[in-house]
């Protein structure tokens, strides 16, 4: 129960995978959620106990109502208390299509996994922190969305996937007001460009992007620089904030003529 636990989805691979590493350094308790690659959540899970740290790796699909309450049973179950969520599991669009051939099996797959199970997994642990809170178990909580520069940003090429990254923007002022009187604040971090497998097909496209200067600091994003973002929240840098977008992305944001 001394212990601070965060519950990370798609925690196993990419960005998720260094938000866990860095919050395992801060000394939370962390469960690292992952879909598909067990033995990639089991790597995270032994690199955060072999630093001094504790980890649990959590199957379950953000899709799944009862996959959600299972994520939430974990961390009270192995930690206690859940102080933090960390909203990252998320999926591109399914082929890339034009938005004029988009079709509805891929803005079906886009949204429940970007959009709507974050929603309703929020939702679920909002409460719990509530309770928790109002026991005094813990002092307060953070909720930390991962959405994406796509949140503002167009690619006619997956709609869904920036619409979905939309909703994430407009999701995390809605809980931001609704939570702030119950000791929750809550946050958005924009990645822009970083290196993971679901970048690596594009890597070529990209190092032209970066060496043109298409953002300011003109490197690749890494998974740590997320990592470093969430940390700052999680130490309560920001005390006086909520509802706040943090973007992580090189710059790309800045308009340029």
């Amino acid at each position: 129960m001394d212990r601070r636990a965060a519950l990370v989805t798609g925690g196993s691979r990419g960005i998720g995978r260094g938000i866990c590493l860095e919050l395992g350094k801060l000394g939370y308790g962390v469960v690292v959620n992952y879909a598909t690659r067990s033995d990639a959540a089991d790597e995270v899970v032994a690199k955060i106990i072999g630093s001094g740290g504790q980890a649990v790796a959590v199957k379950g699909d953000v899709r799944s109502p009862d996959d959600r309450a299972g994520l939430v049973r974990a961390a009270l179950d192995t930690f206690g208390r859940l102080d933090v969520l960390v909203n990252n599991a998320g999926i591109s669009s399914v082929g890339r299509k034009d938005i004029l051939e988009a079709t509805e099996e891929s803005w079906d797959a886009v949204f429940n996994t970007n959009l709507k199970g974050p929603f309703f997994l929020t939702q679920a642990v909002a409460h719990t922190m509530i309770d928790l809170i109002d026991r005094g178990a813990m002092p307060g909580g953070k909720i930390i969305n991962i959405s994406s520069i796509s949140s503002h940003t167009i690619s006619v090429n997956r709609a869904d996937y920036c619409m979905s990254k939309a909703g994430v923007s407009m999701m995390t002022r809605l809980f931001a007001q609704r939570l702030a009187d119950n000791g929750i604040s809550v946050f958005e971090i924009a990645p822009g460009v970083i290196a993971s497998d679901m970048t690596a097909s594009v890597k070529e496209k990209y190092d032209q992007l970066i060496a043109d200067g298409l953002w300011p600091i003109r490197r690749w994003g890494q998974p740590e620089d997320i990592g470093r973002a969430v940390a700052a929240i999680v130490s309560d840098y920001f005390p006086f904030s909520t509802g706040e977008c943090i973007n992580v992305d090189g710059g790309f944001h800045i308009r340029t003529l």
